[in-house]
């Protein structure tokens, strides 16, 4: 990295503490920038397969981080952080995709029993089996029951998979709150971290709304998505856009992939998927709109993600304010104090 003034320059120029700037670059201090690009990540056609994850750290050279599976999904990367710039998210839910009712709850299953008589009847037919028996399907289950396996699949279930990553906010608090410039704002209005300057603070860390900067534990710097900076810098997209096989990770301009993701989403609310939404779009939000935003097909928690983020340095002038009055109003009493006392 070579902009390790730009850090500051966010601060010197025409900054806003909250509400929608219409250029960050310029008002960090960058002449004549390019458009802002950024993400549109739609997770009605994500996979899962986890290719944005394998290209992200392959060209970052991101150490591995564990791979340790949580147990309620096929997560094996568990969340954002210092050695994980890109995470699909797995969440199973007993709903079906659109408007239609589901089949059949499972709230009475008795998943060990269950696993118990794998391959003692042809309703359950064991490990391995992709197909009904040859003598043709089970009768389906009775009313309230888990139906078995159809070759048709099951209805009442479905996956919901989303690539999450870094939002590069148009108000970042992680930028704000450093004190060396290790993060700045670059010309293409991502944030990025220089990692020779950091010195391993963590103000960034709880500063940021989403939870999306981390420490690495060997050396205490910050480490976070960069929008892969070197390769925009040379007219490339970034690694996870190139590698997603559906284009769920979409890059462009940003202003070009919010007039996608809008007609998108009337798409699929025309087709009956009321519960599809657009999260991080909008300029007026806490953070004034996200660089990488998401189509969702359900409510920001289920994904882990705050339903109304704001950016954590938007009250720091009125509170710099307020201390300055504090102070102030202390030291008239403290020389009032000391007036009144008999000489």
């Amino acid at each position: 990295m070579t902009e390790g003034s730009a850090g500051t320059g966010h601060r010197a120029h025409d900054h806003r503490w909250s509400g929608p700037e219409p250029d960050v670059a310029a008002g960090a201090g960058h002449v004549d920038p390019p458009p802002r690009v950024g993400f549109f990540t739609d997770t009605s056609v994500c996979i899962g397969c986890k290719a944005c994850e394998v290209a992200c750290k392959e060209w970052n050279a991101v150490p591995e981080d564990g791979l340790l599976l949580t147990g309620m999904s096929y997560d094996n990367t568990q969340g954002l952080g210092a050695d994980t710039w890109r995470h699909v998210a797995f969440i199973e839910q007993r709903k079906p995709f659109g408007g239609q009712e589901p089949g059949v709850g499972h709230e009475d299953v008795d998943v060990f029993e269950a696993a118990r008589t794998l391959g003692t009847s042809p309703s359950s037919p064991g490990p391995g089996a992709t197909a009904p028996p040859p003598d043709g399907a089970p009768a389906a289950a009775p009313a309230g029951e888990v139906p078995p396996v159809a070759p048709d699949g099951r209805t009442e279930l479905r996956w919901l998979m989303a690539s999450d990553v870094c939002k590069h906010c148009t108000h970042a608090a992680c930028l704000d709150v450093c004190p060396t410039g290790s993060l700045f704002r670059t010309e293409f209005g991502t944030v990025v971290v220089q990692e020779d300057i950091c010195n391993g603070c963590g103000y960034c860390v709880p500063a940021c709304p989403y939870g999306v900067i981390d420490q690495r534990r060997d050396d205490g710097r910050a480490w976070k998505c960069t929008l892969c900076y070197d390769r925009l810098g040379v007219g490339m997209e970034p690694a996870c856009a190139k590698a997603c096989p559906t284009d769920s990770i979409q890059f462009g301009p940003l202003d070009e992939l919010r007039e996608r993701a809008a007609s998108r989403l009337a798409r699929l609310q025309a087709a009956g998927v009321s519960d599809a939404r657009l999260y991080g779009e909008s300029p007026d939000d806490g953070v004034g709109g996200d660089g990488a935003f998401f189509l969702l097909l359900d409510e920001p928690e289920v994904y882990g993600l705050p339903p109304d983020p704001v950016v954590t340095t938007r009250d720091l002038p009125s509170m710099w304010r307020h201390a300055a009055v504090a102070a102030a109003s202390l030291a008239v009493m403290t020389v009032a104090g000391f007036a009144r006392r008999p000489r």
